[in-house]
């Protein structure tokens, strides 16, 4: 990972990346929803391939997760504004601050275009469904990151969530939840304490997960070396709360197995101080009530929208590529669908391709 890092920061560099203008333009359209890894991805395809491209954001900058999701101490922005400007030479167009469903219809959008992708990501966050979830000071994990990056960016943010001072929980073992970690130590928090609901995994691969699968072991990422508490099989019951419904405190018990389930042990619950609590569990999927008031899509059963081998949902020329129809997943997963997108949708309006699709919608990782 890091040879890698490094040669593409030469090249950046030294000038070797260049833009690649297409060297004819096909005549087709085709608007890109969402401005993430898979949008992008996508977008830059398909303008090489010589089709008119606009990515719409709703969001005031371009770049989506890329964007706002994650912290600069683990990604620099810098290294997406120079992608961004490459995109721009090679005459990609971008739409930011328009929102589809709300400025523009997506039936108006489909209209429009010859062909439309929608890569607006999995962006429902996982709620938890206790007692106290309505008082002050309990957040979801994306909306203090979208507005950490934002006041980093150096955008006014009145009323900002922030760590300063306080004590913090983070609910969730993933990446998110050490997104929160990190930028809470940045912003002063007094002490910073991480609930996973699971076993703490162990430090060496399984022998049941063998090289190329992925391995469920115990991951340290920078934000855990900088300092705060990891507590595993915990199960929060309850926020708890001043007069002034302000959360003080979390109860939480120790987790237990009872016929598959993970239930709170009885007899073990403990109150743990808590000014500010970030629920970083996860998502549940796209948002899709615009869509599915004005251009009804079938849904999966994971929240997902459908779509064939071949990316194209059930409306043609509508494509979807990402999180929005992969759910929840890993931004190099995006970028390949994104890709791969492309090249369907390229297949669709020309009839043939000659670009790379490196992933099929129902490939998944090597797993047992």
């Amino acid at each position: 990972k890091q040879v890698e890092a490094s040669i593409i920061e030469q090249a950046w560099q030294n000038g070797w990346v260049q833009p690649h203008p297409p060297e004819r333009l096909t005549g087709k359209t085709v608007a890109v929803v969402g401005s993430g890894p898979a949008g992008l991805a996508a977008a830059q395809q398909l303008t090489r391939a010589g089709h008119t491209v606009a990515v719409y954001e709703r969001d005031d900058r371009i770049g989506g997760l890329l964007r706002y999701g994650i912290p600069d101490f683990k990604m620099e922005k810098k290294h997406l504004d120079q992608r961004l400007a490459q995109m721009h030479a090679e005459g990609t167009r971008f739409r930011a601050g328009v929102e589809i469903g709300v400025d523009i219809s997506w039936s108006d959008l489909r209209e429009r275009y010859d062909a439309v992708l929608i890569a607006t990501g999995a962006t429902v966050p996982r709620d938890l469904a206790i007692p106290g979830r309505d008082l002050l000071g309990v957040h979801f994990a994306m909306d203090y990151l979208v507005e950490s990056n934002k006041a980093i960016a150096g955008d006014q943010v009145p009323g900002q969530i922030s760590a300063e001072g306080k004590h913090v929980i983070v609910i969730g073992g993933g990446d998110t939840g050490a997104d929160c970690i990190g930028t809470a130590h940045r912003q002063g928090a007094l002490t910073v304490t991480n609930l996973a609901i699971g076993t703490q995994p162990g430090t060496e691969r399984p022998g049941h997960q063998p090289w190329p699968m992925m391995p469920t072991v115990f991951e340290v990422q920078s934000a855990h070396e900088e300092g705060g508490e990891r507590v595993y099989l915990a199960s929060t019951v309850e926020f708890i709360g001043n007069e002034a419904g302000e959360v003080v405190a979390l109860r939480v018990a120790e987790t237990e197995y009872v016929d598959g389930r993970r239930v709170p042990k009885s007899g073990t619950e403990r109150e743990i101080p808590a000014d500010l609590v970030l629920i970083a569990m996860g998502f549940t999927g796209p948002e899709t009530r615009s869509i599915g008031e004005q251009f009804p899509l079938p849904v999966s059963e994971r929240g997902a929208l459908e779509r064939d081998e071949s990316y194209e949902t059930s409306a043609s020329g509508v494509f979807v590529a990402g999180d929005a129809g992969r759910g929840q997943s890993l931004i190099v997963w995006a970028i390949a669908e994104g890709r791969a997108a492309a090249a369907e949708i390229d297949r669709h309006l020309e009839g043939t391709t000659s670009l790379p699709a490196p992933v099929r919608p129902s490939d998944r990782a090597i797993a047992v």
